[in-house]
């Protein structure tokens, strides 16, 4: 486990999210625990049920939490997902959409579960280090006007070629 692992909310969905993800990415489902029998502590979830699962995706630890209908997901917390290439992008957001998730402005995808991914190439990602501030302007722009980002197109605009 990581010495950070973010925890996601869930209301009983935990394990069912953390075995798709698993899936999606190519993770591991590590551990699962219970909530106690119902008359030895009260909880938000039934005695017996699933309390927490621990998941690994890209060597990094996560913790899916059943925790009751108190809380949700919103886009103020998302994933970031550096794919290596375009086709790597095209099959998370293919999946991910696909599963009852839906698309979203410039790259994000909130999955069948409500939480928020931002989907974007590593290329992309190293022009944003670049000290040229009209590429990134010109990038950016193109990216705007997108749901599923397409890399080419933004790089294009980052290297001020017009079509």
């Amino acid at each position: 486990m990581s010495k950070i692992s973010p925890c996601l909310w869930f209301d009983g969905q935990a394990e069912a999210a953390a075995h798709y993800y698993a899936a999606v990415f190519g993770g591991s489902v590590d551990h699962v625990s219970y909530y106690p029998d119902e008359n030895l502590s009260p909880s938000p979830m039934a005695g017996g049920s699933v309390l927490l699962v621990e998941f690994t995706l890209f060597g990094q630890s996560y913790q899916a939490l059943n925790g009751g209908p108190q809380f949700t997901f919103d886009e103020a917390i998302s994933l970031s997902v550096a794919c290596a290439d375009q086709v790597e992008l095209d099959r998370y957001f293919d999946r991910l959409t696909g599963d009852g998730g839906k698309a979203g402005p410039c790259g994000w995808v909130t999955d069948k579960y409500g939480l928020s991914w931002q989907l974007v190439t590593r290329g992309i990602l190293a022009n944003y280090h670049s000290d040229d501030r009209a590429a990134i302007a010109r990038m950016m722009a193109a990216m705007m006007t997108m749901q599923k980002l397409d890399t080419a197109a933004m790089q294009a605009a980052f290297d001020g070629e017009t079509s």
